[in-house]
């Protein structure tokens, strides 16, 4: 583990690799899972300030779905998640033509529309964020879907790009360029370690 400010960062962050092989997933971490994406309490006003640019990107039985649950729901194992239809496909979820599902928040965002991209979650995919009990650590790891995730192990290691490379914008998102910063001391400190 890797210790910065009130954050245990798994030392896999560094050791493993790990590129989205779209092509190959499907953008199936937007429709396999036990609730939707989790959402921290300040992203509800995040996406009822989106809400309104985002609805012309999604299909009719999307918004069927937010007309019916909310913009939100509530899950007793992971508190504020997106809503999901029929316990699969995230409701903010688009499949393009070749059959790869996107995010409508993000799309949104990437044509100028909103200024926020989607819940941190997601961009931080495949890492997860836990608090401890006592909410005065987070921990950091790195939690790929093993059969899921599959090609993009195999595209990190190809490519050679450690995940925490992959994930640099999301992370510097979530903590800021001085985290990242030291999460880049830490990394190079390992490698010439061994």
């Amino acid at each position: 583990m890797i210790a910065i400010d009130n954050k245990l960062v798994s030392d896999e962050l560094i050791d493993e690799q790990f590129v989205c092989d779209l092509s190959k997933c499907k953008g199936g971490c937007c429709v396999d899972g036990d609730a939707g994406a989790p959402l921290n309490l300040d992203e509800l006003d995040e996406l009822n300030g989106v809400y309104e640019a985002v609805l012309p990107y999604l299909p009719e039985e999307s918004r069927m779905e937010l007309e019916r649950q909310g913009r939100y729901v509530y899950d007793q194992e992971f508190g504020w998640v997106t809503p999901t239809i029929k316990s699969k496909i995230c409701v903010y979820g688009i499949i393009d033509k070749a059959g790869v599902v996107k995010c409508g928040i993000e799309q949104a965002y990437n044509d100028g529309k909103v200024s926020w991209k989607k819940p941190i979650s997601c961009h931080l995919y495949p890492v997860r964020i836990k608090l401890s009990k006592n909410k005065q650590t987070e921990f950091v790891n790195y939690k790929p879907r093993e059969d899921l995730c599959k090609a993009a192990c195999s595209l990190g290691k190809k490519l050679k790009v450690p995940v925490y490379v992959f994930l640099k914008d999301s992370l510097v998102r979530k903590y800021g360029p001085q985290f990242y910063e030291a999460l880049e001391a830490a990394a190079a400190y390992k490698n010439n370690s061994k």
